[in-house]
């Protein structure tokens, strides 16, 4: 993982940090794992907008993620490691020995030629999929099932991970990326490893335009708004007074949004940190 500091040749290059792609082996995707993504820009079935600040954006097609690894006992070599559009960690085309072709997750360290597997009984090394009941305890962890064969839906994002702490009954007691402690059950699976691109979090965009390119449009501050359209809108002046809250009213920084009678929280050892 790098990142470059580009040359201040013009106003958008001047504070610009973009990704080295070092680790980036190819840029042409495998095509039997590609789907079309249809763009609504934020409306409707009635042509509607429902979601603010979305639209525009560099065309893009969808990758299809392996994020089950229920392929088990079968060794596959990494093809590729390739730049998502969809997601900030990268990806990596796994070949497996029955010919089969399939993107997943990339950790960091997996390099191309490297041989990983998933299912029971194999060694806790980066990239493997794995069962929480045979992880080693204090192992970094990444991409996480919930609930038995559901897939990952934890700790995915670039840089993300979490650590396996214990092991009581049928719970493993996993603390994730956000701070919070939790039980998940010891069926699930996770992959061995820390999720690649960590560098992510450094980069800069250096000019609007960019954000457009990714399909934002430019979003208005609330302070900024008249009364009409906003809670916090109104005043003479950057008048910011009142309580921070959402356009519905819903009180900001703080305000606990989360049902006290949620059946999950039972499994909720620790909550995150604010």
């Amino acid at each position: 993982m790098s990142v470059r500091k580009l040359k201040p040749i013009t106003p958008g290059q001047r504070f610009r940090v973009v990704n080295g792609f070092d680790t980036i082996t190819t840029d042409k995707p495998e095509k039997s794992l590609l789907a079309p993504k249809k763009r609504s820009g934020g409306r409707n079935n009635q042509g509607r907008m429902t979601t603010r600040n979305i639209g525009g954006g560099h065309k893009q097609k969808y990758r299809i993620i392996d994020f089950k690894r229920n392929k088990q006992g079968i060794p596959a070599t990494v093809k590729t490691i390739e730049y998502d559009p969809n997601r900030t960690a990268f990806i990596a085309l796994l070949s497996y020995a029955d010919g089969e072709k399939r993107y997943v997750i990339a950790q960091n360290g997996l390099k191309v030629g490297q041989v990983i597997v998933s299912g029971k009984g194999l060694a806790p090394e980066v990239g493997n999929g794995l069962y929480l009941s045979e992880i080693p305890l204090g192992t970094t962890i990444s991409c996480i099932e919930l609930h038995p064969g559901q897939g990952a839906v934890m700790a995915r994002s670039a840089g993300s991970f979490a650590q396996l702490m214990a092991r009581d009954g049928k719970y493993a007691t996993v603390k994730l990326p956000s701070g919070e402690t939790r039980l998940i059950l010891l069926t699930c699976m996770a992959t061995i490893g820390v999720v690649s691109n960590s560098d992510h979090q450094l980069l800069v965009s250096g000019k609007a335009g960019r954000s457009r390119w990714l399909g934002k449009r430019p979003r208005t501050n609330a302070v900024r708004m008249n009364p009409v359209d906003h809670p916090m809108g109104g005043g003479e002046g950057r008048s910011s007074g009142g309580h921070p809250r959402s356009r519905n009213g819903i009180p900001a920084k703080g305000f606990k949004t989360r049902s006290k009678t949620k059946a999950s929280n039972k499994y909720i050892l620790e909550r995150r940190k604010k």
